[in-house]
């Protein structure tokens, strides 16, 4: 009898001894996974650079006795979207905008891609300013006139980062203020912000 107490007494230790190293390994796993997951697999936000903007197109001619301008301009825009993630970062089809005075001109798509994990991806777009939407503009005349035409562009990518099979939303947007200068067909005046929402 006490042979038995004694069998059943070690199978139970064994049990219990088995229960307690199984709840131990899950919970380091758990704390492995945490750890991994605050700091080498947390979720960062992708950003978008303009690297360099330039002059595509740019013809400037006054009709007087419409008091007129006609306009034709194309800017080569070069970005850089950065992924910091470990992992891919998928964004869906976005657009890139062109502005006047708040007003818009112009506008490309930028299609869908995705960038591996710690990639720069070079991008290149050409903004071209729509003429058409500024017939009713007075202040694209005198704003030629001067020689100075004040613009800005925006771009805003919405996509996903999947970490260890959980998938967050990013946004990166991006913004420049910038001056074309007529005569020299150069840019100037070039003060661009950055975004990104995680």
């Amino acid at each position: 009898m006490d042979v038995e107490k004694a069998n059943h007494s070690r199978k139970r230790n064994r049990t219990c001894c088995c229960i307690g190293t199984t709840i131990c390994i899950i919970i380091a796993i758990v704390i492995v996974v945490l750890i991994l997951a605050l700091t080498v697999f947390k979720a960062k936000r992708p950003v978008i650079s303009y690297d360099n903007m330039s002059i595509k197109e740019l013809d400037a001619s006054f009709d007087i006795t419409k008091f007129k301008v006609h306009l034709n301009l194309t800017i080569d825009v070069d970005l850089s979207i950065k992924n910091p993630n470990k992992v891919g970062f998928k964004f869906s089809n976005s657009t890139a905008f062109l502005n006047y005075r708040g007003q818009l001109v112009g506008e490309v798509p930028v299609p869908a891609d995705e960038i591996s994990a710690s990639e720069t991806k070079a991008m290149n777009v050409s903004l071209t300013l729509l003429a058409d939407r500024l017939l009713s503009d007075s202040d694209l005349y005198s704003d030629v006139k001067s020689g100075v035409l004040a613009l800005s562009s925006k771009i805003r990518l919405s996509g996903k980062v999947k970490i260890l099979g959980l998938k967050f939303h990013a946004v990166s947007t991006s913004s420049c203020d910038f001056s074309i200068y007529i005569s020299n067909r150069t840019i100037a005046d070039q003060t661009c912000k950055y975004k990104t929402q995680l």
